[in-house]
């Protein structure tokens, strides 16, 4: 006699195995930007639409400097979390995972060196000694959120090294292009919060020589961190990134676990509406007509592949570093073509670049195109490779026991108890 299904298990059970699937948040967040774009380009939804987003937030705190607007509130406050969340991935991985050694280390740094500049000289290229040439950081950046959930639909069709090797490229990829914006691009520096912010740095970093593994002792410091470095000038969301790097080991997997589903299923997602609610133009030929788009375009499609796999090329054969576990140059060449979805940090320079609203669009425009084409591209090139010569001899897998309770954070196993084996032993 068979168990009836309860009427709510026939509901949720799909459900549960769809946002347990690492393929999840790509689909997600890719349904998200196709209505973002919907409802920001629909006559009957665009006015409200791209209004809500700039809507005025108020905390009810007058003393404080916060952010104004429900982007900002995204942009710079939760995404702080996924920063955060990120950053602790990589420390993981720096410290007892696959880039534990310094010369696996070195990879994504001088890869990502190579992703930033490549395009930037293609874009100085067809824009050099014009009014455009200030727009050459446009093509640099890589959108860390976009770039690994596109990755992440790919499931176990790329090894999890790669993943991580573009997890950390796209962190590198995204403090050089706000280094780039605060030197080239800023010019209200608030010296008196950047230096604050320099203490409590100093002040978390201690706390964890002491071995203190309490968490308060690091959040407390870390959200005055975060306010410092907002009201710096700054991006607010690199204190993300500095308080993941402080944070105890032991205490990594606990966190990472308490913000896998918050990170993954809500502030992404919400993150994808906010940022690509765009309004178009009702007529694209004359964007594509300018020195401006070719150089954008050409730089993300065709620069940031370039420069990371070319770069990574000669770091291994010069012996600066060493190549991901499992992996082969093909892949990484698709790894490089994913590098080139720059989006929201590219569109973020846009802005800081032209002060005129039909260069600003020329710009946005041209980064969505190349962003879309160079995820497309990536995405179809790594979904039929086929050759399994890898790049050096099979090094063993970092990842958790067979059995062992996992989630998996943009194809990146995030342990549920404890750290990973390797971490145990």
């Amino acid at each position: 006699m068979s168990v009836p299904v309860k009427f709510h298990e026939k509901l949720f059970t799909p459900l549960r195995d769809f946002f347990a699937d690492s393929r999840a948040i790509g689909i997600i967040l890719i349904a998200c930007t196709i209505l973002s774009l919907f409802f920001a380009n629909y006559t009957s939804t665009s006015t409200n639409y791209t209004a809500f987003w700039l809507k005025e937030v108020h905390f009810g705190i007058s003393f404080l400097h916060l952010p104004e607007t429900n982007l900002l509130v995204i942009n710079d406050i939760l995404m702080t979390f996924f920063f955060f969340l990120v950053g602790m991935e990589i420390k993981r991985e720096l410290t007892i995972g696959e880039l534990a050694s310094i010369k696996k280390s070195m990879l994504p740094v001088v890869a990502a060196f190579g992703g930033m500049v490549c395009p930037a000289i293609i874009f100085a290229l067809f824009n050099g000694n014009t009014p455009y040439q200030k727009g050459w950081g446009i093509p640099m950046a890589t959108d860390i959120a976009f770039s690994l959930g596109v990755l992440s639909l790919l499931g176990n069709k790329v090894p999890v090294q790669l993943k991580i090797f573009l997890a950390a490229l796209a962190i590198i990829d995204d403090l050089g292009a706000v280094l780039t914006i605060a030197v080239f691009y800023s010019s209200d520096i608030n010296f008196i919060y950047l230096s604050i912010a320099v203490v409590l740095v100093i002040i978390v970093v201690g706390i964890n020589k002491l071995k203190i593994n309490n968490l308060v002792f690091y959040f407390i410091p870390g959200a005055l961190l975060w306010y410092c470095m907002f009201n710096s000038g700054v991006h607010a969301t690199l204190a993300g990134v500095i308080m993941s790097f402080c944070m105890p080991l032991n205490q990594l997997a606990k966190v990472e676990h308490k913000l896998f589903h918050p990170v993954n299923f809500v502030i992404m997602p919400l993150f994808a509406l906010a940022n690509t609610a765009i309004v178009l133009p009702s007529s694209m030929g004359y964007v594509f007509q300018s020195t401006i788009s070719f150089g954008i375009i050409a730089g993300l499609v065709i620069g940031k592949p370039l420069g990371i796999f070319s770069f990574s090329y000669l770091a291994v054969k010069f012996k600066i570093a060493s190549a991901p576990s499992n992996s082969t140059w093909t892949q990484l060449l698709g790894i490089g073509m994913l590098g080139g979805i720059g989006f929201t940090m590219s569109i973020f320079t846009t802005s800081l670049s032209y002060s005129a609203d039909a260069l600003q669009v020329i710009g946005k425009v041209a980064v969505i195109a190349a962003s879309v084409a160079s995820g497309c591209i990536g995405f179809i090139y790594l979904y039929n490779y086929k050759s399994k010569s890898i790049i050096e001899p099979k090094a063993a897998d970092i990842s958790t026991e067979d059995g062992a309770a996992s989630e998996t954070f943009l194809g990146l196993e995030v342990p549920k108890n404890g750290l990973s084996v390797a971490a145990q032993q």
